[in-house]
């Protein structure tokens, strides 16, 4: 790994494991940055774990993760240059990482992509927590604005219910710590025909930041993500650019 690469950390969205990212590595290789998924417990190889139902102890143990993944990577130890992306619950949890991170030494967070949410003070007003467990999907597929399959099956929703309620009621019931801004560039990302997340909220992401604030718009509806990969990580990798233009001009 070279040193001049950028490591994307991903973050994931409600239900979703580390490999659906996985697939992301062939489309950034060419543009100069290192995928690396986090993984939250209750599924694919952490099945057996029990997930989290606060997004501030997951963000304490990704935080910890990530540590971990960086030293085993190849290349200079440090320091590490990091980007974050996370898609809607990912967001929140990439925005809590952002804020360990900004006090953790050997670790450079050059930017922070927040997919498909509103600002994380401001959480929707539709709510899928406490739902039965018909109406508890009929609402998530609301969200997403399309059905997992995967959730027709009768044994395989019986896996995986317990870890999607778990990460929605994470997600919905997130409060940030407190209202300080982030020392860090951000990015917005959303879908065009998002129902669920309006421009507006997306781009109340600038409040968060010190340091600069950008909104992308990207084909397709609130999981504009399932279908856009290398559309996104040429963004992405633009945006970094540009990052590193601003920093130049600063010095």
């Amino acid at each position: 790994m070279s040193s001049d690469r950028i490591t994307l950390v991903c973050l994931p969205f409600a239900g979703a494991g580390a490999s659906f990212y996985r697939p992301w590595q062939r489309h950034a290789e060419p543009l100069g940055l290192d995928v690396l998924p986090l993984q939250l417990p209750g599924r694919e190889r952490l099945i057996d774990e029990e997930p989290f139902r606060d997004a501030h102890a997951a963000a304490d143990a990704l935080h910890a993760d990530l540590l971990t993944a960086l030293a085993a990577l190849p290349g200079e130890a440090a320091p590490r240059r990091v980007a974050l992306y996370g898609h809607s619950l990912g967001a929140v949890l990439a925005y809590e990482l952002a804020r360990r991170l900004a006090t953790t030494p050997d670790v450079h967070l050059v930017r922070l992509f927040a997919s498909g949410s509103p600002h994380p003070a401001e959480p929707r007003a539709a709510r899928a927590t406490g739902l039965d467990d018909d109406a508890f999907l009929a609402r998530v597929n609301e969200f997403a604005g399309y059905a997992d399959e995967a959730l027709d099956d009768p044994e395989l929703r019986e896996l995986v219910l317990p870890t999607l309620r778990a990460d929605v009621e994470m997600h919905e019931s997130y409060v940030p710590a407190d209202a300080r801004t982030l020392s860090v560039p951000v990015t917005t990302l959303r879908g065009t025909t998002d129902t669920l997340v309006r421009r507006a909220e997306a781009e109340a992401w600038d409040r968060t930041t010190d340091r600069g604030h950008r909104h992308v718009e990207l084909d397709g509806g609130h999981m504009y993500l399932t279908e856009s990969a290398p559309e996104l990580l040429r963004i992405v990798a633009e945006e970094l650019a540009a990052s590193a233009e601003e920093a130049e001009l600063c010095v």
